[in-house]
Formats: C-alpha cells, sequence, structure tokens
C-alpha cells in the first residue's frame, strides 16, 4: 500500500472511524486503541481490497469487526476475573463515566445513548450505523454483512423499541440514574 494512499484514507474517514469506535465502547481510549488496530488492518489488507464497496463501507466493516473481536476477549477475561475474583474479600469498582458521558449526561442525547444500551446487539448498530454515522441501508448492510431488508426490519424495530422505552416511566428513570 502507497503512504500516500494511507493518509488519504487516513485523513478522509479517520474522524467517522473514530466516533463509530466511541459509539460502540463508550470509552475513548479504548477507541483510540481499536482505531489504531483498524489502520493496522487497512495495512495488512489493502492490497485484497477489491473495490467491490466504497473504501468507507469497506472501513467500517473492519471498525466494526475490531470492535467485536474487542468484545468477544473481553467476554472471556470477564469470565476468567469472574472465576478468580473475591467476591466476599472484595468489591469490583464502578467505572465512573468517561468526560463525553458526562457532557451529555442530562441531556436528551444522553438519554438516548441509555435507551440504545437496552436495545439489542443489532438494534444498537443499525442505530449507530445509519443515524449517528449517516450511512445509507445499503452501505449499513454492506457493513453489517446482512441483506438491505434485514438493515429495514432491525431498523424499525429498533426505532419502536427506542420510542417504548424513551416513553415509559422505567425507561425514563433508567436514564435518569445513568442506567
Amino acid at each position: 500500500m502507497e503512504d500516500s494512499v494511507f493518509h488519504r484514507i487516513y485523513d478522509e474517514y479517520h474522524q467517522d472511524v473514530f466516533r463509530f469506535l466511541i459509539y460502540m465502547t463508550k470509552d475513548r481510549a479504548l477507541s483510540e486503541d481499536l482505531a489504531h488496530e483498524v489502520y493496522v488492518r487497512v495495512l495488512r489488507s489493502y492490497g485484497r481490497f477489491e473495490g467491490k464497496s466504497s473504501e468507507k463501507t469497506w472501513l467500517f466493516s473492519i471498525a466494526r469487526n475490531v470492535a467485536i473481536d474487542h468484545f468477544r476477549k473481553s467476554s472471556v477475561r470477564r469470565s476468567r476475573i469472574d472465576e478468580t475474583f473475591d467476591w466476599e474479600a472484595r468489591q469490583p469498582e464502578a467505572p465512573g463515566p468517561t468526560p463525553e458521558e458526562a457532557a451529555v449526561r442530562g441531556d436528551e442525547l444522553g438519554r438516548l445513548f441509555t435507551m440504545l444500551d437496552l436495545c439489542t446487539e443489532d438494534q444498537r448498530l443499525v442505530i449507530i450505523t445509519r443515524f449517528l454515522q449517516e450511512l445509507s441501508i445499503a452501505e449499513t448492510a454492506e457493513i453489517l454483512g446482512w441483506t438491505e431488508s434485514k438493515v429495514k426490519t432491525t431498523q424499525h424495530r429498533a426505532m419502536k423499541a427506542l420510542r417504548k422505552l424513551m416513553d415509559a416511566p422505567e425507561g425514563k428513570e433508567a436514564a435518569e440514574n445513568g442506567q
């Protein structure tokens, strides 16, 4: 891969990829690490990029896979920690809110993110790619490896679930408590 091609891709899409990872992880430092991994994978695989999709959808597919790989590894680590953590002697430390979460807490957008956490992973992915990253249905389908009709159906169900959560008294209470 030519240096100029890599720099062009980085300059053109880095903010979008980073923002996508922030939405997925809600952790700035982790998102920076994952973004680095995305570009390592871009360097390794650009020679195999056939141009059947846009660079942007290809890049977001890589970012999605990097995030999923991270969550899978974290899940395995967490289960190992659960097995070795002395629950009677120590209490786990509660993670504090990230600066981004603190800035939007109390705000309608903060409430939306809280409700988004209560949706399924598929619904969350569709909402993030379609509305927060402003990708088309076709681009979202390509990134997620789904059909366009599955994206539309999942988007419809996600919007319905979000409306129900936002209107429900429990949803309002969960949002106020930052859950």
